[in-house]
């Protein structure tokens, strides 16, 4: 087998004739003796020609190309069950390798099915009505289904990316995730991947309850086992010998239940600053050096800048995409962004922020372990306590960044409406200046991009957990906590669907050989 490289117009898709021929080049056969020929990556190159450039594996007569193939989901109804709190990308593939090794997956998610939640998430966009139960962190499908769907991840540590890929297809992705460089489905199409995963579940005798948020989680014995307890608001209770938390970044109520307990907790760093909006089609000129054209794909970019030691960098950028609230309760305000599959909105943004590590902000070390929780808390009450509703206080960047008040806004794509603020006072000082000096930087990258024709808007802070849940790298359990398992964004493990999908599949192997 051998792997190369190629490059093809962006509006010419390659036939496998062409794959062929290219394939016998590299093999030094004719292209006759080509056994078989993939395309394994394609990612677009703007930096000249637009091409699109494919990475290909080839096998020649008498040899085979790998094959990835996803374990069979196994008939679970009479099988001893595994709890699993939450249902976003870590606890749904959690218990998808749990039916692959033969256990019962019993989720509990404390918001509501996905259909439901899509009229929350539009009373939440037109009404400003927060529910603080269903909303676009909580519910089915987690974080992920309702902000944008973006399927690549950095991180190779955790498992085989295709486990997670392959199985999206299965349940009605576009098979183009499997090979393009940074993968996406859209939040118009996410949703009904998601019934598809419930699905399946069920059918093989897993189970899904809504509605039940844990409040509890007791260790009892049955006279020969320990199993834990977990309690629900409504009052129901679960019983397993083993539990997942997959809970997800803004479940901040499990954080104050391990702390209440006396269980381990750990403070990490995360990520705070702002959302960027930029009308696309100026992305577009610069990144693609004014040669776009209709059809091409809306253009994207990463920007990353150490500025007095910390990084500042684009976080979750979304191409012709729109700007959400991502609240979980009454008084804060909270942005995020998303993307449908076509990508066809008038806007790019991204959050553009920056590092806070533990010991970052002093004041508020007196909150030990929740120091950065508080922090994070802090910063979205004051967005809110400036605008007293779901407006997003905002600025345009040039702006922004000379301290001097906008006169008049640009039109913007979130739904619940912006307010000009004073932004540079309403976020903490080190954010702000570092946020500064990235702007002005980010510009030599990509000259045009510190405009007055862009918005700020305050503020990006779910970037990730600022807390740890601790774990045993050999038993995935919570140190002295046999059984309990915490993975995903919640549990300080993941960043994003695939990274979380992954630790969700790594914990559930984990949770079945024991």
């Amino acid at each position: 087998m051998k792997e190369f490289e190629i490059a093809f117009p962006i509006r010419h898709e390659p036939t496998e004739a062409e794959l062929r021929q290219v394939a016998g080049r590299a093999l030094g056969v004719k292209p006759e003796r080509v056994a078989a020929v993939r395309i394994v990556r394609r990612s677009l190159d703007a930096r000249g020609e637009i091409v699109y450039r494919y990475r290909v594996q080839a096998a020649a007569a008498g040899e085979m190309l790998e094959e990835f193939v996803v374990p069979a989901y196994r008939d679970v109804h009479a099988a001893e069950p595994v709890l699993i709190v939450g249902s976003g990308p870590a606890g749904m593939f959690a218990a998808l390798r749990l039916l692959m090794e033969g256990r019962r997956p019993v989720i509990l998610e404390r918001g509501k099915d996905v259909h439901a939640r899509k009229y929350d998430v539009a009373a939440l966009n037109q009404q400003r009505l927060v529910n603080g139960e269903s909303n676009y962190c909580f519910g089915e499908g987690g974080a992920g289904t309702f902000s944008d769907g973006k399927l690549y991840t950095r991180s190779s540590k955790r498992g085989d990316l295709r486990e997670v890929l392959q199985q999206l297809v299965a349940f009605g992705a576009p098979e183009s995730i499997l090979v393009d460089a940074h993968p996406h489905i859209g939040s118009d199409a996410l949703p009904r991947i998601v019934e598809q995963i419930r699905q399946c579940i069920v059918e093989h005798g897993g189970e899904y309850h809504f509605g039940e948020k844990v409040t509890g989680i007791l260790s009892v014995s049955d006279g020969l086992h320990k199993r834990w307890k977990v309690l629900c608001a409504g009052g129901t209770s679960y019983t397993a010998r083993q539990v997942i938390l997959a809970t997800g970044h803004s479940s901040r109520d499990i954080y104050r239940y391990f702390a209440a307990q006396g269980w381990p907790l750990e403070a990490k760093g995360f990520a705070l600053g702002v959302r960027a909006e930029h009308p696309q089609a100026l992305i577009n000129k610069i990144q693609y050096h004014s040669k776009h054209q209709p059809g091409m794909p809306a253009a994207e970019y990463s920007l990353v800048e150490q500025v007095d030691g910390r990084g500042v960098f684009s976080f979750c950028m979304c191409p012709g995409g729109i700007l959400v609230p991502s609240v979980t309760a009454p008084g804060e305000v909270v942005l995020n962004g998303m993307s449908n599959s076509m990508r066809n909105s008038p806007w790019a943004n991204a959050g553009i922020v920056c590092a806070v590590n533990p010991g970052d902000v002093p004041e508020y070390d007196r909150f030990g372990v929740f120091a950065l929780l508080e922090f994070q808390q802090s910063v979205e009450r004051a967005m809110f306590g400036f605008s007293d509703s779901l407006r997003a206080p905002a600025q345009r960047l040039v702006d922004f960044c000379r301290k001097k008040d906008s006169q008049g806004l640009p039109r913007s794509s979130y739904q619940p409406g912006v307010l000009n603020a004073p932004l540079y006072d309403l976020l903490p000082a080190g954010v702000y200046e570092r946020l500064r000096v990235a702007f002005a930087a980010f510009d030599r990258k990509m000259h045009g991009y510190y405009t007055n024709d862009a918005l700020v808007l305050g503020v990006e802070s779910r970037t990730s957990s600022p807390v740890r849940i601790p774990r045993d790298p050999e038993t995935m359990c919570v140190p002295g906590l046999e059984g309990l398992y915490p993975c995903g964004e919640g549990a300080g493990y993941a960043g994003g669907i695939t990274s979380s999908a992954l630790d969700g599949i790594l914990v559930a192997a984990a949770a079945a050989t024991r």
